[in-house]
């Protein structure tokens, strides 16, 4: 049997926390749940996180196939809202016949790739426990 797992948290490294930040906190509305000063921490759900940390490493415009997926049933309530806020949205609300998803992307201040999504196929349907 394997250790607990309690929760996760994603950090991804950032040129500009400041302007991360804003976008997480404003466009998205999730919550600062801890403040480093070179880090930041936000609930994405009960015990999911992401974190951005302040690098002068990060790539400027990051390629590497990171995609930050958010699970819901409300994927069209959030495109709304985004585009309400004046956030570009890469591709609005469809469905993808090969996975059975219904999503749409958009991209942060950093350039990752935001995917919000729903689970249309019944045996998928989070929670997956």
């Amino acid at each position: 049997m394997s250790p607990s797992i309690d929760q996760q948290i994603t950090f991804l490294p950032t040129r500009d926390l400041a302007a991360t930040s804003a976008f997480y906190e404003n466009m998205l509305g999730l919550s600062l749940v801890l403040d480093q000063g070179a880090c930041r921490i936000y609930q994405v759900t009960q015990e999911a996180y992401v974190g951005f940390c302040q690098s002068a490493e990060a790539p400027e415009r990051p390629g590497n196939g990171v995609t930050l997926t958010i699970v819901t049933d409300e994927v069209d309530e959030w495109h709304a809202r985004l585009v309400s806020r004046g956030v570009a949205i890469e591709k609005p609300p469809q469905l993808n016949p090969r996975f059975m998803i219904y999503h749409c992307f958009l991209r942060d201040p950093n350039g990752y790739l935001l995917e919000i999504q729903r689970f249309e196929d019944p045996r998928w349907s989070p929670p997956f426990a």
